[in-house]
């Protein structure tokens, strides 16, 4: 380490500790949303312990901000089997297996059979998230094409949404989609296309879910392509313990924050917050196939 780099997390020369404190600190809750919300897209078992208590104390936070039920995704087999348990432990919680692209440079039968089985599940919900990501070089485009035509065939095979990862592979993943076919639902998990590529996803009626990115005040293309969706085509997603709203950016992500996201959105989109509150809250239980939940209100 050269004499003017600082270890991650470590304070700067004349930093007050009282600030990195707070740098480092969770956000806090916010005022509870005026209608309840589905996180779409968690990490739970990556937020914290992992133990039944400790999901419940996250869910609990969670829904003193009207973040009342979480959809908590694997990206291997070790998370997709804790995702399918931890799915059983709490009402609020539901489940989403795969293996994810980077991780399918070894993608054989007995990771195959394993997510056929756990993906039957009934609390999990989506195949995911699987996908193209093409910025890490861990599986090569050929290992990673592969075993996402094969999650898109086990997704229509069982009638489940697939619930999309892609980085830096818009085209790939959309001629696949079209090679395959695509199942009746596709999710774009943390959706990061621009304006056109929002509007090709939108016209094969594919559904996006935006993440805290979304309110990243240099994500300009991302502004742009969340306002032109139409209001049944968008969830709402934290990728926690990743991805943190601002004015929070960088602090640890949970699925309470997607409260900041959806306040977020409501501005870029001129719309009222209850309004995509409740947006979010209605498609992902027609996406997922959640039980309806009671809205609180719609201001």
């Amino acid at each position: 380490m050269s004499a003017t780099m600082v270890p991650l997390g470590a304070t700067e020369p004349g930093e007050d500790v009282s600030r990195k404190k707070d740098r480092d600190a969770p956000p806090p809750v916010p005022e509870r949303l005026p209608a309840s919300v589905v996180d779409a897209h968690t990490h739970l078992d990556a937020c914290g312990d992992g133990t039944v208590a400790d999901v419940t104390a996250l869910l609990d936070r969670a829904g003193r901000a009207g973040i009342e039920r979480v959809v908590t995704v694997a990206d291997d087999l070790a998370a997709a089997r804790w995702a399918a348990e931890a799915a059983t432990w709490d009402e609020r919680v539901f489940a989403a297996v795969a293996i994810h692209p980077t991780r399918t440079a070894d993608f054989g039968e007995i990771e195959k059979a394993e997510i056929e089985r756990l993906a039957a599940a009934e609390r999990v919900v989506a195949v995911g998230e699987t996908g193209l990501d093409y910025y890490w070089d861990y599986s090569p485009p050929e290992a990673q094409q592969a075993a996402f035509r094969w999650h898109i065939d086990l997704a229509k095979r069982i009638g489940k949404p697939l619930m999309i990862h892609d980085r830096e592979a818009h085209e790939d993943l959309l001629r696949i989609l079209e090679e395959e076919g695509a199942p009746d639902t596709v999710v774009f998990h943390c959706f990061s296309g621009d304006a056109e590529m929002a509007r090709r996803c939108v016209d094969a009626g594919y559904v996006l879910s935006f993440a805290g990115t979304v309110t990243f005040r240099n994500a300009r293309g991302l502004h742009d392509a969340a306002k032109l969706v139409p209001p049944e085509q968008y969830l709402v997603e934290t990728d926690a313990p990743f991805l943190t709203p601002h004015p929070f950016r960088g602090r640890p992500n949970e699925p309470y924050c997607a409260a900041y996201t959806v306040q977020g959105l409501a501005e870029l989109r001129g719309e009222p917050v209850g309004v995509v509150a409740d947006s979010v809250r209605s498609n992902a239980e027609r996406v997922f196939g959640l039980p309806s939940s009671q809205t609180v209100t719609s201001a």
